[in-house]
C-alpha cells in the first residue's frame, strides 16, 4: 500500500483523535517512516487503496451489510449502484470485499486528479492543520489567492463562490435579476425572465430546477420559479423569436450539456446568443458545471469556440471532490451587486480554497491541457474501432474526456455489466446515452482497458432480446 507522509504540528502521539479520524489503528513509531527510514518530523500516512479488512474497521464486513444500512438510515433520493467504496487511487476505486474498479464516473466528472492525488491531499492537510472556516464574515488568504487566480485565467473581473454547481446557478439568476434591476431603475417592471434549452440541467433548487428541462426533475415540485421559457438546443431561428429586450434577463447555456447527453453547441450558435444577448440588453450565462476546466482540453469549453459569456458558473472538479461552486462576472455585472444581496456561510472557506488551488495549479498547465486533448482523441479513435460496429451504437461524441455513447436502446445493461467486469462508467440523455468522464490523469492503458470491457459489455444487449 503506498503512503503519503505530511509533517504536522501536532505529534500524533498526543492525538488518538487523529488517528482516529484516518482509521489508522496504529502506532506513531510505525507510521512515521520514509523509504524505510525513521522520519525526523511526526508524519501521517493516508492509505490509497483498501486496506486489508477496511470494511471491518469501519463497522461494515460486507457490501450487503452498508447497503442494508443506507436503506434504514438515508432519504431514499438516490438510486445507487451497489457499490460501498472505501478507497481510490489514481484512476481505481475499492470496494469493502477490496475488490477494484476502473472509475471512468470520477465523482460524476468531479475527481479532475482522480483519487488521492499527492499535491492535493497535500494540500487539504496542511490548511487543515493551519485554518479550516472562518466564514465569510473576515478575509481568507486562500479564498482571496484563488478568486485572483480564476479571474487571471478568466474572462472574469469578479467572482463569488458557493458550496456546489447548483448554488452557482442560483447565485447567476440572482445576479442577473439584480443586474437588469438596476439597469433599468426608471422602469416599473425590469427584465426578469429566462431563457435555457431542450435537454439542459442546471441544479436542483428551485431557481436552478426551473432552469432544468427535464420535466420529471420538476414536476414534483411545481410551481417553481415562473418566468423560464425552453427552447432546442442549437435551433437559431427558434431561440431569436425568444430573446427580447425589456423582457429576457439572461440566457443560460452549457457550450457542452453533460446530464443531458453530451451535446456539444456549434460555434455559430453561441456566437448567435452573444450577438443576440448583447442585442436585447440579456446577459449570457455560460454553465460551465460539468464541462468546464479542462475537461475539453481547453481550461473553459467555451475557449474552442471563441465566444465569451457575462457570467460563468463552475464546480465539480474545481476543489477535488470537496463541495465548492463559482460564479465568475464582468465588472459590469458585479457591481450591482452590494452587500447583503447574497451570501452563503461555507462557501469559499479556507480548506476548500486551498484544495482549488491546488487542482488549478495541475490543470490550467498547457502540457496537462494538450494530454487531456490527446487521451480524448486517443479513446475516441479506439471506441470508434471497437464498437463502431455495434448495431446498437448511433454515436459517438464529445470533446477531450467528457464523451458519449449513443444506443438506439436503454444504456443501463451496458453499465451494470461495466461495473460487474470492474469499469464505473454513467448514462445520461434519456437513459440511452453511456457517459464517460474519467480522471484527466487516466493513463492511455486504462482508456484501452475501459474500451475492452465496454466492446464485451455491448454484447449484453443482444443477449438482452
Amino acid at each position: 500500500m503506498s503512503s503519503l507522509y505530511v509533517s504536522l504540528k501536532t505529534p500524533i502521539s498526543q492525538s488518538s483523535c487523529l488517528r482516529r479520524r484516518f482509521n489508522l489503528g496504529r502506532e506513531p513509531s510505525q507510521l512515521c517512516r520514509i523509504n524505510g527510514q525513521r522520519a525526523p518530523t511526526t508524519c501521517v500516512s493516508v492509505g490509497v487503496e483498501a486496506p486489508e479488512n477496511a470494511g471491518k474497521k469501519l463497522g461494515f464486513l460486507t457490501s450487503k451489510e452498508v447497503i442494508e444500512a443506507e436503506a434504514k438510515y438515508l432519504v431514499g433520493t438516490y438510486a445507487r449502484a451497489p457499490v460501498a467504496v472505501v478507497s481510490g487511487k489514481g484512476s481505481k476505486l475499492y470496494d469493502v470485499e477490496g475488490r477494484e474498479y476502473l472509475d471512468l464516473s470520477s465523482g460524476i466528472a468531479v475527481n479532475a486528479l482522480g483519487h488521492g492525488d499527492e499535491d492535493w491531499l497535500k494540500a487539504v492537510i496542511e490548511q487543515a492543520n493551519t485554518l479550516t472556516h472562518v466564514s465569510n464574515i473576515y478575509y481568507s488568504l486562500p479564498q482571496v489567492e484563488l478568486a485572483e487566480r480564476l479571474v487571471a485565467s478568466s474572462f472574469a473581473d469578479r467572482v463569488f463562490f458557493t458550496n456546489s454547481g447548483t448554488e452557482a446557478n442560483e447565485a447567476a439568476i440572482k445576479f442577473a435579476r439584480k443586474f437588469q434591476r438596476n439597469l433599468h431603475l426608471d422602469v416599473k417592471r425590469p427584465a426578469t425572465e429566462f431563457i435555457a434549452f431542450s435537454n439542459c440541467f442546471h441544479g436542483r433548487t428551485m431557481g436552478a430546477l426551473a432552469l432544468t428541462s427535464k420535466e420529471h426533475y420538476r414536476s414534483p415540485f411545481e410551481p417553481v420559479m415562473p418566468g423560464v421559457t425552453f427552447v432546442e438546443y442549437g435551433n437559431i431561428q427558434a431561440t431569436k423569436e425568444l430573446i427580447q429586450r425589456g423582457k429576457t434577463a439572461a440566457v443560460f447555456v452549457e457550450p457542452i450539456q453533460g446530464e443531458g447527453g453530451i451535446y456539444s453547441a456549434t460555434k455559430e450558435f453561441l456566437q448567435f446568443l452573444r450577438a443576440a444577448c448583447d442585442e436585447a440588453g440579456a446577459l449570457l450565462v455560460f454553465d460551465e458545471v460539468q464541462c468546464g476546466l479542462g475537461r475539453t482540453g481547453y481550461l473553459w469549453a467555451h475557449e474552442a469556440y471563441g465566444v465569451f459569456p457575462d457570467i460563468m458558473t463552475l464546480a465539480k472538479p474545481l476543489a477535488g471532490g470537496l463541495p465548492i461552486g463559482a460564479v465568475l462576472l464582468t465588472e459590469r455585472i458585479a457591481s450591482a451587486i452590494a452587500y447583503g444581496d447574497h451570501g452563503s456561510t461555507f462557501a469559499g472557506g479556507p480548506l476548500v480554497c486551498n484544495a482549488a488551488l491546488a487542482v488549478l495549479d495541475k490543470i490550467s498547465k498547457p502540457d496537462f491541457l494538450s494530454s487531456v486533448s490527446k487521451k480524448g482523441f486517443h479513446f475516441k479513435e479506439i471506441l470508434k474501432q471497437k464498437l463502431g460496429g455495434n448495431p446498437h451504437v448511433k454515436e459517438i461524441r464529445g470533446p477531450g474526456l467528457i464523451i458519449g455513447i449513443e444506443l438506439d436502446v436503454s444504456g443501463s445493461p451496458v453499465v451494470d455489466a461495466c461495473r460487474e467486469s470492474g469499469l464505473l462508467v454513467l448514462t445520461a440523455g434519456k437513459g440511452n446515452v453511456v457517459r464517460l468522464v474519467p480522471p484527466l490523469i487516466i493513463t492511455e492503458d486504462e482508456l484501452s482497458q475501459a474500451a475492452d470491457i465496454l466492446y464485451q459489455a455491448l454484447l449484453v444487449l443482444d443477449e438482452k432480446k
